[in-house]
């Protein structure tokens, strides 16, 4: 438990930026999930037209903090590997 206000309060403001970074993680791996479901059932069409909107997922992850350049820059490289 938490001794000052302020420690109160940084708890708080932990606690909410938790919860923001757990839904982003969560809606990348879902959208992550589906891209490579469809690869692998070989829908090569419905997953390339998917790519570009997993990509947008991942660099706004980046830009909220949740995962670094480098992460989402391999990740990136994998998924579109993985089309072709």
């Amino acid at each position: 438990m938490p001794n000052t206000k302020s420690a109160e309060r940084r708890m708080r403001s932990n606690e909410r930026k938790h919860q923001h970074n757990r839904s982003i993680k969560s809606n990348l791996r879902r959208v992550e999930k589906d891209y490579r479901a469809l690869v692998i059932a070989g829908k090569k069409d419905e997953a390339a037209k998917a790519l570009p909107s997993v990509h947008s997922v991942l660099d706004k992850a980046v830009k909220s903090g949740v995962l670094t350049r480098p992460t989402v820059n391999r990740k990136k490289s994998r998924l579109a590997a993985a089309l072709n």
